[in-house]
């Protein structure tokens, strides 16, 4: 596929700087990813002249690049960046660099989006799907589109949340004032930029080498998931006083539902309430699990209430399943178009939605 043969040449690209620098376990890990995802005589000799004698290719006297005499010189731009990552040696566009300046220039998460102020949930969700694609690390090298990503993860964090979208619509604006650090830190989102993606594409890119922004520094993203475990640990207590409330709230709705007689039946089979005997709903043929005893202790209007309720928790199973099967779905073609990929598009397209099949037909009955 072109996008694998896309991303070796780059792993081959990142492989040739790292030898440069002497850096020979960087440039082999790369080396070896690139043979995975595209193998190539290129990769092949460079790692083979890597990995002789325990030698980068330059100390044997073989041309690092594969095509020409050794590359004993950097320019000044990949010098002030060996210390770093070598996003800057990776190509861009001008309409990509263009795209992460007009994102940066937003005052505000709506803007930042492209959606109105009364946009909807579907909105939101179509407006960051798209954004989320173009200014991944992954995918554009400008500078700034790590922070571009970080910022729109963060504003659709806020805004698909009800709660924070109505503070930011009351406070968001002040952002802009003097005061706004501290506003901006209480519009932050909760969940990082590479775990929003992951969630709504499946974990399409690897996360591992994506970089965020946190108080105009650049870490790992596995750095920052560390100093948040940190903060935890040190305000542990203060939470949990302040959880307290919340604590004993859910103990006592266990112990009232711990009083309340579970149900005759299951959904599935359940030998350890003893729901081991099939059943089927007289309107719409759901299958349920009973006791030894339920034909006994049910009968006319009991089994009739029994029954509309098999049927109810049934079809609310059957929804959250479409939801589910229709977030996959949807995830991959957007995936599959935005790459060009017509394997993925055509495997999309054939991945069927058996629950809201069946949900459509009992409302369609």
């Amino acid at each position: 596929m072109d996008s694998n043969k896309d991303e070796a040449e780059r792993c081959i690209k990142i492989a040739v700087n790292a030898i440069s620098n002497s850096q020979p376990d960087k440039a082999k890990k790369f080396l070896e990813k690139a043979q995975r995802l595209f193998p190539t005589d290129k990769a092949k000799k460079l790692l083979e002249s890597l990995t002789h004698n325990g030698k980068p290719p330059e100390e044997n006297g073989e041309p690092i690049n594969g095509e020409g005499p050794t590359m004993r010189h950097r320019s000044h731009r990949e010098e002030t960046n060996s210390a770093g990552a070598t996003d800057s040696t990776k190509p861009y566009t001008t309409e990509q660099l263009d795209a992460v300046k007009k994102i940066k220039s937003c005052k505000d998460y709506y803007q930042i989006l492209g959606v109105e102020k009364s946009a909807s949930d579907e909105d939101l969700k179509k407006a960051y799907r798209k954004l989320a694609l173009k200014f991944h690390p992954d995918k554009n090298h400008a500078p700034g589109a790590t922070e571009a990503f970080k910022a729109i993860g963060n504003a659709y964090a806020v805004l698909s949340n009800t709660d924070k979208r109505r503070q930011y619509d009351q406070y968001g604006e002040e952002r802009s004032q003097p005061n706004r650090h501290r506003h901006h830190r209480e519009f932050e989102a909760d969940i990082s930029p590479e775990d929003l993606f992951n969630m709504f594409f499946g974990g399409g890119f690897p996360s591992s080498n994506v970089h965020v922004y946190r108080n105009g520094r650049m870490h790992f993203a596995q750095q920052n998931r560390q100093e948040r475990r940190e903060q935890h640990r040190d305000g542990g207590l203060a939470l949990f006083v302040q959880l307290m409330p919340i604590l004993i709230l859910i103990i006592v709705s266990a112990l009232s539902q711990m009083m309340v007689t579970p149900p005759p039946y299951s959904l599935s089979y359940r030998p350890s309430a003893g729901h081991i005997h099939k059943k089927y709903t007289s309107n719409l043929k759901v299958l349920f699990y009973v006791g030894e005893r339920f034909d006994e202790e049910y009968s006319g209007n009991n089994l009739k209430n029994v029954e509309r309720s098999v049927e109810e928790d049934y079809i609310s199973n059957l929804r959250n399943n479409c939801w589910k099967e229709k977030q996959q779905k949807e995830g991959l073609l957007y995936r599959a178009r935005y790459f060009g990929d017509s394997d993925l598009y055509q495997r999309a397209q054939r991945m069927g939605t058996p629950s809201c099949s069946r949900l459509s037909e009992i409302q369609d009955g």
